[in-house]
């Protein structure tokens, strides 16, 4: 028996998704609103990437002057390490805001796709901006937890320096705790990665939110693993094939060219452009994903997509996607902030 296509107002079928669907969702989220999403992308991503490749440039020239001068290796050296140990610290300053910013708004954008209709980067602003500070205490739990067994094995590779343990036993526990942070990592990322959609679509504080994530993963663990494993690894692939150009060019001037004030611009320009093409395309894509996959778990342990459907087909006969369509992603089950 053949079943009538899924209504498809918007980016996405209203129905449970496959990876292809979330794939062509994503892409089409870009697609329909490409002024919004793309120039936002490009404002967050030019942000975070000026200072990294400020403090490259600066690495560069450092090394280049150390060949042609060895006398002044030294504190060529010391000094491109501290530049570019306070150009990491702003970039990394930068994108906690400036992506938890950029997540917040392009979420919202998502949530009235899904319809079929399009809202400006002014508009979703508003429509998001009571929901950033939630979006930040996601942010930071989620930083807090990815940093602890960062900590735990720094206090405990401290204890065995002073305890006078062997290299070989340094190096064994090292690969060891690699192994087991990148599970950790991978756990942990799989089973919050809904908790932002939830905070703008929904309307949830932090931590109700992340509980409210664990439990939409629950069930579908691999399922979602897989799919956000094997998208980041497209996606940081495209990002990375948009970046080489630009930091190969980049790398050569900076290391082989003539030791000058305009060299070294130059270079942190080029970094800096590359960084942010790529990156135009991986924020973009990281919210859409995670976004998508939350429909989909909704749609496939809520019937959602029934939900979903009727409130298409009622726009669809009045002829527009009314703002009231983002009161649907609200759960009455769910404790709101």
């Amino acid at each position: 028996m053949l079943h009538p296509p899924a209504l498809r107002p918007g980016i996405i079928p209203l129905r449970p998704l496959g990876l292809g669907d979330i794939l062509d969702g994503t892409i089409k989220l870009i697609r329909s609103n490409p002024k919004a999403v793309l120039g936002l992308s490009a404002v967050a991503a030019l942000l975070t990437s000026v200072p990294l490749g400020v403090g490259q440039a600066l690495i560069m020239d450092s090394s280049r002057a150390a060949i042609e001068d060895p006398v002044r290796a030294s504190n060529a050296e010391f000094e491109a390490m501290v530049g570019t140990f306070g150009a990491t610290l702003v970039s990394y300053a930068v994108q906690f805001i400036a992506v938890t910013l950029l997540t917040g708004v392009l979420t919202r954008i998502l949530g009235r796709a899904v319809f079929g209709g399009n809202i400006t980067a002014g508009e979703a602003w508003q429509l998001s901006k009571s929901r950033v500070p939630a979006l930040f205490g996601v942010v930071g739990l989620m930083t807090l937890i990815m940093i602890i067994p960062v900590v735990v094995f720094a206090v405990l590779v401290i204890g065995l320096s002073v305890s006078g343990a062997s290299g070989g036993g340094m190096l064994g526990a090292t690969l060891l705790f690699l192994l087991f942070y990148i599970g950790y990592y991978l756990f942990f990322r799989t089973r919050f990665a809904l908790a932002s959609p939830a905070v703008v679509l929904e309307g949830l504080g932090p931590i109700a939110a992340m509980r409210r994530s664990w439990r939409l993963v629950t069930g579908d663990f691999w399922r979602m693993f897989g799919i956000l494993l094997l998208t980041m690894l497209l996606v940081q692939f495209v990002g990375s094939v948009l970046t080489f150009p630009f930091t190969v060019v980049g790398t050569a001037l900076g290391t082989f060219g003539a030791g000058s004030a305009a060299t070294t611009v130059v270079t942190a320009v080029l970094l800096a452009v590359g960084s942010t093409v790529g990156l135009m395309v991986v924020y973009p894509f990281e919210a859409g994903m995670a976004g998508l996959l939350y429909a989909d778990r909704r749609m496939r342990s809520e019937a959602f997509d029934l939900v979903l459907q009727t409130a298409a087909i009622e726009q669809q006969r009045q002829g527009w996607v009314h703002a009231s369509a983002d009161e649907l992603w609200h759960s009455d089950n769910s404790a709101r902030s």
